[in-house]
């Protein structure tokens, strides 16, 4: 067949492969170590290169999402609900992007991958819902006997560290991230290892909606390498250990004892796919107690 641009024999056009970036601090940024690996399906077709994050790289992204953390947990809960409500909005128009990548990642057939998907907007949806609800659900106007008003009220804990279910690969990296955010913590996720492209893919989204840089920081690489520097590092107040290797957790639970982190240890019977309830938000929240004079 002629071109018709240039009049020659049209000929079959190369791939372009993807070397997909880690996303830290609202950049996508390489690997400071300048190393990738190859994503494959499940029966072992390339797809994509994808950046194999560092030490270095798990600092930055804790130090990024450090950062943000005053602005975010600051935030107004309609503010933060309307930003959550964006992301899903976004995700919605790139759904069949998100379809395909979910299918070769997954490797389940695309009407599967859409129920997938649409369970990953809908999520967004339900938590976007809860910000403003928590403080009614979880906080409480105390009794107490003298001219006082006694408030207990839930605060984010800060920045939480997620090893992301590792056969999930959207549905459950959402059902991890988004609970975190909810409260006004703030996000380092190491995305699940051997299917990390659905995880770059909703790095897009979250830049392109109204996400500030460093509330959501996406790794990728290996999970064995960078989970104990997130475990042991002093500025993460919490880690949930959810995709992480079962003989893995004891040490990095012992990582994450000197400081004190709260810990959320995988459970092999959670159904991420059924409605989550507040178990998720409330771990990564702290309770205030307020004394206030009656009438000043």
């Amino acid at each position: 067949m002629s071109d018709p641009v240039h009049g020659s024999q049209q000929h079959q056009r190369l791939g372009v492969r993807k070397t997909y970036k880690l996303y830290v601090g609202g950049a996508f940024p390489r690997s400071e170590s300048g190393r990738s690996y190859e994503v494959t399906t499940p029966d072992g077709h390339f797809l994509a290169n994808a950046g194999l994050a560092s030490r270095k790289d798990a600092r930055d992204a804790v130090t990024a999402a450090h950062a943000a953390l005053p602005k975010w947990s600051a935030a107004t809960a309609y503010n933060r609900g309307q930003v959550l409500y964006r992301v899903a909005e976004v995700l919605e128009g790139r759904r069949g992007q998100f379809v395909h990548t979910v299918s070769a990642s997954e490797g389940i057939p695309l009407d599967r991958a859409e129920s997938v998907v649409d369970a990953a907007i809908d999520r967004w949806v339900w938590y976007a819902g809860w910000t403003d609800k928590l403080a009614q659900v979880l906080g409480t106007v105390n009794p107490v006997a003298g001219p006082y008003f006694d408030f207990s009220l839930p605060q984010p804990s800060g920045v939480v560290a997620v090893v992301a279910p590792q056969e999930s690969s959207l549905l459950g990296l959402v059902s991890v991230i988004a609970p975190v955010l909810v409260g006004g913590g703030t996000v380092v996720a190491l995305a699940s290892e051997r299917r990390p492209l659905p995880a770059v893919d909703l790095a897009e989204v979250l830049a392109t909606s109204d996400v500030p840089g460093g509330v959501v920081n996406l790794l990728t690489g290996r999970t064995s390498e960078v989970a104990p520097w997130l475990a042991s590092h002093m500025d993460v107040a919490g880690i949930d250990l959810t995709g992480a290797a079962p003989g893995a957790v004891a040490d990095l639970e012992r990582a994450a004892a000197d400081n004190l982190k709260r810990v959320r240890r995988p459970d092999p019977a959670e159904d991420l796919a059924a409605e989550p309830g507040l178990g998720r938000m409330s771990a990564w929240l702290e309770t205030k107690t307020v004394w206030h004079p009656v009438g000043t």
